[in-house]
């Protein structure tokens, strides 16, 4: 009896135990977190799908929308992009950042932000304009279109800034992370009296701005305009140099005790772009024997702001040698991140004992492109095992020698 009541506590137990297994099974299945499984995505989508159906735009500014490009399949997708429907006198395409863009490539479940950028005419009266942005598979297969409305209204007199009149030809300046930017400002004092006007800007964090007369280096923080003059100001603008690729806002600000103006100035950094490759140590030389694999690890950095795509690896080499490289390319290299590559090089059986140079070039498909390549020195010698065989041959003919002597001596 005792025997059998141990035997049913055993099975209870186990049964515990399994009800709890299950449950733990349950909550940290990938399900049960809302993660979405491929196997759950059909087969093939994709979306086309502006951020903004409908905008409204004063008469003769420009318009940016984002534009969202989605692969919802399970499958990876090359997908050629186009304004398909432009109104007439309008100038229309895709970008990101300062280049045009024709076509994404898109992993499984992923997708990318464009902009579309449209520019009116001159003339352009008020109603309502239509565009059409279609997407397509290389094979023709799928497609999907996005349409966009923008409605030009009438554009509104400005009100003129009372006592401080504040002009720029160039309010948008465009340029790389590492560059300095200058915007030009004519300065008018509309008030009827002398006055020492205060001159300061609200910009990014960590952004350098600072304030120069025309055609001088040295720095200000105020002017004395008299009644009615004008004066051109240079405003100086050195980003962060950590700053990621986008547009950043600064307001201007002119002030006296009776007078105030204001402008605004945009700055677009496109990203610095810079490729670097080595070895850990420093060290460009690799011994090699005639007919073996040799290995060598280097590296690749990305030391710019803006991000590497489409990475890929060149070798130049004496003829019938073989160099491989892993991995073969790389779709991205972020920021400052850094990568390592392994490369194989196999001399040809036939070499010549000797140093040899091979070229390893490191290149970005991102306009603009960059490069870099780092020459090695391959010393080749021959296999250990001919060593051996030249000395048994040596031995072989000395022997030889020995006993011809030796032979010769008796008679």
């Amino acid at each position: 009896m005792r025997m059998r009541l141990k035997w049913n506590d055993s099975l209870l137990i186990a049964l515990r135990v399994s009800i709890v297994s299950v449950f733990v099974l349950a909550c940290f299945s990938p399900s049960a977190f809302g993660q979405k499984e491929k196997k759950d995505l059909p087969p093939r989508a994709i979306s086309v799908s502006p951020e903004y159906t409908g905008v409204v735009v004063p008469q003769g500014d420009a318009v940016s929308i984002d534009l969202i490009v989605s692969n919802n399949g399970r499958k990876d997708e090359n997908i050629d992009l186009a304004v398909t429907s432009i109104p007439k006198g309008w100038k229309a395409r895709l970008k990101t950042y300062d280049f045009g863009v024709t076509g994404v490539h898109l992993k499984s479940d992923t997708k990318k932000n464009l902009t579309l950028r449209a520019e009116p005419p001159r003339d352009v009266a008020t109603g309502n304009y239509t565009f059409d942005i279609q997407g397509q598979t290389e094979d023709r297969k799928l497609t999907s279109t996005g349409r966009v409305i923008i409605k030009v209204e009438e554009k509104k007199a400005e009100k003129k800034q009372e006592g401080v009149n504040i002009v720029t030809s160039y309010p948008v300046l465009t340029g790389p992370t590492d560059a300095k930017f200058e915007f030009s400002l004519e300065v008018e004092n509309k008030t009827d009296a002398d006055s020492i006007f205060n001159v300061s800007a609200q910009g990014p964090e960590n952004w350098n701005i600072n304030f120069k007369p025309a055609y001088e280096d040295k720095f200000i923080s105020s002017l004395r305009l008299k009644a009615g003059q004008s004066q051109t100001l240079a405003v100086e603008v050195k980003p962060n140099p950590w700053s990621k690729p986008g547009q950043y806002a600064m307001l201007v600000k002119v002030n006296s005790p009776k007078a105030e103006g204001q402008v605004a100035l945009t700055v677009i950094l496109t990203g610095t772009y810079k490729l670097d490759a080595g070895t850990a140590n420093g060290l460009l030389s690799l011994s090699a024997v005639r007919g073996e694999k040799s290995n060598l690890s280097f590296f690749v950095k990305n030391g710019g702001s803006a991000p590497l795509d489409n990475v890929r690896f060149l070798s130049f080499q004496p003829e019938n040698w073989k160099v491989k490289f892993t991995p073969e390319a790389m779709d991205v290299v972020a920021p400052q991140e850094v990568k390592q590559v392994e490369v194989s090089i196999t001399p040809p059986a036939q070499a010549l004992v000797g140093d040899y140079s091979v070229g390893l070039r490191t290149e970005s498909g991102n306009p603009p492109k960059v490069d870099k390549t780092i020459e090695l020195r391959v010393s080749v010698t021959a296999s250990a095992a001919w060593g051996w065989i030249g000395i048994g041959l040596i031995v072989f003919v000395m022997g030889g020698l020995v006993f011809v002597f030796t032979r010769l001596g008796r008679r």
